[in-house]
């Protein structure tokens, strides 16, 4: 019977959520599936570079802990070795081959989702979660990294869960909940060093800001946790640091076999600067070789198309939720996870925007979560204050952008797909005026207008995402979606493919 039962719960989920709720849930974990393990296989070893690295973790324990390339112990790969550790275990027990190296990558995708919906759901409807876990799903370089083997899919796993623990955090003031995101974003940092530090200025802020306790406690709850943090990132580079060179493979990526300087340098502040020793020279023409930076880069030819089809959405609805939570008490939570998910999709975006060192558009992976958030948050947020016109206005002008972006995004691949920019233009500008005059339209027309909103919002990013998956990948820069007409920065070095 206690089988039985569970599976009637397992099913059913929370007793007050609607019937539909559970079977949506598991039909959004059962498409990232489909989406992410879809002939996995036929991308072959994928990123070589880290495959041969899984292959040497597989047979020496010395090159596991390190993250070696070869099984010698040589050189090392030129990150930290965490989501090494989790194929390399996948590898010994399966054996080395494309499978049991990407199907851990295509598990914690899915994760991703179901965290992403987890998170949502704490403080908001089903409705809001489900759109926020479907939009990180139908992102077309969620569906690239998480059939890859590079270290952004553990990273926004991770990045995710500890999102979820800091919503915890923040509605109960419990330490332990802080503690549990600072470890997880510590376990991120040995996943791919500093990016993962990135989401701290919105974890720290919002919890001093919003947490139900005294100034004082909440002080020292975030002393503890970066305390915690330190430890969970730290203890591998400790034994790294300490350990003499004549012991251990050379610190690949670094100029004087130091850890540090890995994750300072080439990793580290370089990134920013454009100022990486051992880099190639620079050749753009903003002084990067990895294409103009500026606060467009999301969204132009090389970027646009694998992170960008909702950005618009949540900005606008991201400015909508502050403003509309703006005069509430300072422990509010809807106020509260708008700063959360905002303050990461910003710090984020600007340093990837700004960046002047090494960076490949499928780093915007790690925007997907909080994108998928602050629509699926925003949208039912306006759906529920529908009778006030500018809640229509602003609803409207997201669904209006997202459609127009998207047939913007569209056109840059002009053979694939034909007619489909067209259509979801027309779909969606006509959806937007009818959400203003929602207050003249019959009820049953009203769901229509909620569909095809829907779909004009969803069709550009679920075309691009399904071209991804029936596409083989390979080496170190892949991309997700059909090609671009032009690339204001390319695969290679200097812009080239």
């Amino acid at each position: 019977a206690a089988p039985v039962r569970w599976f009637r719960l397992l099913v059913r989920g929370r007793q007050e959520d609607a019937a539909w709720v559970r079977p949506s849930l598991i039909g959004l974990l059962g498409l990232a599936a489909l989406l992410y393990l879809w002939d996995l296989g036929a991308s072959g070893w994928a990123n070589a570079f880290y495959s041969a690295a899984v292959q040497a973790g597989s047979t020496s324990w010395k090159a596991f802990f390190f993250g070696s390339f070869d099984a010698s112990n040589f050189i090392t790969v030129d990150k930290s070795p965490a989501a090494l550790w989790v194929m390399d275990l996948s590898a010994r027990v399966f054996g080395v081959n494309a499978w049991s190296i990407l199907v851990p990558q295509a598990l914690e995708g899915v994760a991703t989702v179901g965290f992403t919906y987890l998170t949502v759901r704490r403080w908001f409807s089903p409705a809001a979660a489900l759109i926020a876990g479907a939009t990180v799903a139908l992102t077309p370089v969620a569906a690239l990294m998480f059939r890859f083997d590079n270290p952004d899919a553990l990273l926004v796993l991770l990045l995710t869960i500890a999102t979820y623990a800091t919503v915890r955090a923040i509605e109960a003031g419990k330490t332990r909940w802080l503690v549990l995101a600072a470890t997880l974003v510590g376990f991120a940092f040995l996943t791919k060093m500093l990016q993962a530090f990135l989401v701290l200025p919105a974890f720290g802020l919002v919890f001093l800001v919003a947490a139900p306790v005294s100034l004082r406690r909440r002080i020292a709850q975030l002393g503890i946790a970066a305390a915690a943090m330190v430890a969970a990132s730290g203890w591998w580079v400790a034994i790294v640091q300490l350990t003499p060179a004549a012991d251990r493979p050379y610190i690949g990526g670094s100029q004087n076999n130091s850890i540090l300087n890995l994750i300072f340098g080439y990793n580290g502040f370089g990134r920013l600067t454009g100022n990486e020793s051992g880099s190639v020279g620079a050749t753009g023409v903003t002084g990067s070789m990895w294409g103009p930076t500026g606060l467009n880069r999301l969204f132009n030819t090389s970027y646009g198309g694998q992170i960008s089809w909702l950005l618009p959405a949540a900005l606008i609805l991201l400015i909508a939720g502050l403003g509309f939570t703006l005069t509430r008490k300072r422990t509010d939570r809807t106020r509260a996870a708008f700063l959360l998910w905002g303050g990461s999709l910003a710090v984020t975006a600007l340093v990837f925007s700004l960046a002047a060192g090494i960076i490949h558009p499928y780093y915007t992976v790690a925007l997907a979560p909080a994108i998928g958030a602050l629509v699926g948050m925003g949208s039912v947020l306006l759906w529920q204050q529908r009778s006030r016109t500018w809640a229509r206005l602003v609803l409207a002008g997201a669904v209006g952008a997202t459609s127009i972006w998207s047939a913007v995004l569209l056109g840059r691949s002009p053979q694939f797909a034909p007619g489909l920019a067209t259509a979801v233009a027309i779909l969606g500008v006509g959806s937007a005026i009818a959400i203003v005059g929602m207050p003249l339209i019959h009820r049953r027309v009203v769901a229509v207008v909620v569909v095809v909103g829907i779909a004009a919002s969803f069709a550009g990013p679920a075309a691009y995402t399904i071209d991804t998956v029936l596409t083989t990948h390979s080496g170190a820069i892949p991309s997700a979606g059909p090609a671009v007409t032009v690339a204001s920065s390319g695969g290679g070095p200097g812009g080239f493919p």
